[in-house]
């Protein structure tokens, strides 16, 4: 049989074929700068892992087979000259794979099996199937033979290191099909009245109603749409260990946490179509906010980590999110939100000001989401605008939530703060022709070419309109033809690779994207969101890009990327509707 395809197409090399809620994905990517000939399983419980080796074979010989490998968001495919093999997830934590003409070997992807780590392998007495146990994930690998034949199996109860895995050949009418599980300790015999066929149209029909839901708005002009949601669709979680709520990770490459600022891009992307999901991406971190307030660094399965923090700006994201939103939020959630937006930012404003200091400070470039900006370079503990710039949003935001849930003079209080905020940020780290950064041991005051110290213009509407023009004017000459580059072009520091000391990255596109259209420079705005937008059509959803070529960089599949096109891509959309509405009204009239 030949299942159809549909939806984008895509290089599993740069994105991971996997299915909303699963923890595993099919990629040759096993860890970063690291790649299989094959395709594998890779799982993201307990880390990232490469748990089975999955092979296609010559049907004749054994012999591994020559394939080509095409993937779409419901059925990913390895077709060669005797024949093809089509796999599809039937449940998030269960593929099935059919073939025909080929064999299919599927083997523990580790040699060694020590008493800590490795895959054990056995034949199940009680339903016949073949497991692989992992100590790395801590699950079970399940696989049952549905139709063909079993024409080999090597290393069962094997110790030590060795080949383990078996083989699975054609029958009398020359296909075959397993299922393969993802499971803990044990369930009942695998059982399923779908055939193959309708495991594809389910996973290609679930994809197709998420896609109709984040991006109703698409069309010719958004060509890049689809893709985008199937990045964010398909590297969603369910619940699991650490990870409280459903989730979407960075990446279902190496990326594979929740940072506690990349989420907030992916709830403002969901928020118009999928409210629910978009209020738990938002939520997720503030279920682990600890006895000062501070957010994590990042949620994953098994970890969650402290050692760093990411910036404030969960109050511009809120207020952001209730845009977004098709429906109010219900009292409680505004309260619950009040709450946790308080203790988040009282951390900011005791645990990191220093004594009789008026402006919060990080104490690395980590904590600013801008590891090794050139920022930085002077010293890590640092006053910087960026951190006064968001930590002046959040207490303004908090100040209309107070407001609205009856607490006047919270409200009030909130006010006084953000005013005395803003008006110490531009007394001690504008200069009249930039903000700087100040030591927090001393009097010592730097600039850099690095595009964080412009990022006070998401103030918008609240900055001098004297003070906006003027970064506005410096954001500009951060702009190449494919966006804006996160260190300056001429700077002796920036670096085409840099991480955060030259490329392109989409939070702070989207940032200041959003800071300039509020603060009326209207112009850059649009032609940011169009580089940024065009970008992406052409490279897709990097972790970063290379601010001079475009190339995408590092993760090939992270989705604050992607969601950052869907909101410029929507917003667009809107813009060129409202100008056409506009535009007919006048006419008319």
């Amino acid at each position: 049989m030949t299942a159809v395809p549909s939806g984008p197409a895509f290089s599993v090399h740069d994105i991971p074929f996997s299915a909303h809620g699963s923890w595993f994905g099919i990629s040759p990517v096993l860890a970063e700068k690291t790649r299989a000939e094959d395709l594998h399983l890779v799982s993201h419980q307990n880390g990232m892992h490469a748990v089975l080796s999955l092979i296609p074979l010559d049907a004749a010989t054994g012999e591994r087979a020559e394939t080509r490998v095409e993937a779409t968001p419901g059925l990913l495919s390895w077709t060669g000259a005797d024949g093809r093999i089509d796999l599809a997830y039937e449940s998030p934590d269960t593929v099935r794979v059919h073939g025909t003409g080929l064999g299919f070997g599927i083997s523990a992807a580790a040699r060694a099996l020590t008493p800590f780590s490795g895959t054990y392998f056995y034949r199940d007495p009680v339903d016949g199937a073949h497991v692989f146990t992992s100590y790395e994930t801590g699950r079970r690998y399940r696989v049952t033979v549905l139709s063909g034949t079993l024409a080999d199996v090597t290393g069962s109860q094997s110790l030590g290191a060795g080949e383990r895995g078996l083989t699975v050949t054609g029958g009398a009418d020359g296909s075959w099909e397993v299922a393969v599980e993802e499971l803990d300790s044990a369930r009942a015999p695998f059982r399923s009245s779908a055939s193959f066929g309708e495991v594809v149209e389910a996973s290609r029909q679930s994809f197709a109603e998420f896609l109709d839901a984040v991006a109703p708005w698409r069309s010719a002009a958004t060509p890049a749409a689809q893709l985008a949601a199937y990045v964010v669709w398909s590297a969603t979680v369910r619940p699991a260990g650490l990870v409280t709520r459903p989730a979407v990770l960075m990446s279902k490459h190496w990326m594979d946490k929740v940072w506690s600022w990349d989420h907030c891009f992916n709830a403002l992307a969901l928020a118009p179509g999928c409210p629910g999901l978009a209020w738990d991406q938002f939520s997720l971190p503030f279920d682990h906010q600890d006895e000062t307030g501070a957010l994590p660094d990042s949620v994953t399965h098994s970890e969650v980590l402290y050692n760093f923090v990411k910036p404030p700006i969960h109050g511009w994201a809120f207020g952001h999110l209730r845009q977004r939103l098709p429906e109010s939020l219900t009292p409680a959630q505004l309260t619950e939100a009040y709450d946790r937006l308080t203790r988040w930012t009282d951390f900011w404003l005791t645990a990191r000001r220093a004594p009789g200091a008026a402006l919060p400070h990080y104490q690395h470039g980590n904590d600013s989401g801008w590891d090794n900006a050139t920022t930085f370079d002077p010293a890590r503990v640092a006053v910087t605008a960026d951190l006064s710039a968001f930590l002046i949003l959040q207490l303004r935001e908090l100040a209309d939530l107070a407001a609205e849930l009856d607490r006047p003079d919270d409200a009030r209080t909130w006010t006084r703060s953000a005013d005395a905020t803003q008006a110490a940020m531009l007394d001690q780290l504008w200069t009249g022709e930039r903000f700087v950064a100040r030591g927090v041991d001393s009097d010592d005051t730097w600039s850099s070419s690095s595009l964080l110290d412009l990022m006070p213009i998401v103030l918008g509407e609240y900055l001098p309109e004297s003070v906006s023009s003027v970064l506005a004017d410096r954001i500009e000459a951060h702009l190449t033809s494919h966006g804006l580059a996160t260190e300056l072009p001429t700077s002796p520091h920036y670096r085409s690779d840099g991480y955060w000391r030259g490329p392109i990255w989409a939070p702070a596109t989207v940032l200041i994207e959003d800071g300039l259209r509020r603060a009326g420079h209207e112009r850059l705005a649009d032609e940011i969101s169009t580089r940024f937008r065009t970008l992406c059509e052409t490279s897709g959803f990097a972790e970063n890009f290379d601010a001079l070529t475009g190339q995408g960089l590092r993760d090939r599949a992270y989705t604050w990327t992607a969601s950052s096109y869907l909101l410029l891509a929507r917003d667009a959309q809107q813009r060129r509707a409202d100008a056409g509405s506009n535009a007919t009204a006048t006419t008319v009239a």
